[in-house]
């Protein structure tokens, strides 16, 4: 029961810091917007190659636009537990009666709440630039869901990190560094077989891929679940392996005190 109180208390807590700071959600909502419409002008004309992928180009990079929305949002999660620990209230909470598991809970589920309406923002703005999401509503919602596993899980990397390095310069830095690659290294702008050898390689290894890959997979008329499950299980061992970092992160910064 304390455990439930616990995070709610924190979620409601982070719920209200993020409503006073809408800045960063908008953010990372209109820059993918501006890359879905950049990329679905400039690179139209793929479609028209034989055995592509998708009807149109539009309708084989709005999935991916997803869930680059929400990999961007959650990599910046760490933001807000370093403004807890530049204003002291990190160093309150740990020393308080409050359950450690409610911290990252609460935590995550404001994240969850976060990226289900921007991915669900992001899927409507596919809409009107003229995606087509055949599978209907259910193969959205599943498609929302593993944009969200993709975001909790660099969400929850993104707090061990900021806890390991306790600068929003830093973290920024980081985060900048890290997603560069894991955009372009994977098949959300060209498919994989129009790209050199050693980037598929790459892309293998890409949670951002894996998450591509299995959205624009569940939007078919026929999925191959079996890739599906397959790529939502690396996410979900990901976000597992993290959220054992944060509490490594946690434990470390404790000592630190």
């Amino acid at each position: 029961m304390k455990l439930l109180t616990d995070t709610g208390w924190v979620f409601m807590r982070y719920l209200r810091g993020l409503l006073r700071s809408p800045f960063i959600l908008v953010m990372t909502v209109v820059q993918p917007i501006f890359w879905m419409i950049l990329f679905g002008h400039v690179f139209s004309s793929i479609g028209s190659i034989p055995g592509f992928a998708a009807s149109s180009y539009i309708d084989y990079l709005g999935p991916g636009i997803v869930m680059m929305s929400t990999m961007m949002s959650g990599a910046y999660s760490g933001m807000g537990v370093l403004s807890d620990y530049k204003d002291g209230v990190l160093d309150r909470m740990l020393i308080s009666p409050i359950n450690r598991l409610a911290m990252l809970l609460g935590s995550l589920l404001q994240d969850a709440l976060t990226l289900i309406i921007q991915a669900a923002l992001m899927v409507g703005v596919a809409s009107l630039l003229g995606a087509s999401f055949s599978g209907g509503l259910l193969s959205i919602v599943q498609l929302i869901l593993i944009a969200v596993l993709l975001g909790l899980a660099m969400g929850a990397l993104s707090i061990s990190l900021g806890l390991i390095v306790r600068k929003e310069s830093s973290l920024t830095a980081a985060v900048s560094f890290a997603t560069m690659p894991l955009l372009f290294l994977s098949g959300l702008f060209m498919p994989l077989q129009l790209v050199p050898r050693w980037v598929e390689l790459i892309a293998r290894f890409n949670p951002l891929n894996w998450a591509v890959e299995a959205g624009r997979e569940v939007l078919g008329a026929q999925p191959d679940w079996s890739l599906v499950l397959q790529h939502g299980s690396y996410l979900l061992i990901l976000f597992a392996a993290a959220c054992l970092l944060v509490f490594a992160a946690f434990r470390q910064y404790q000592r630190s005190l």
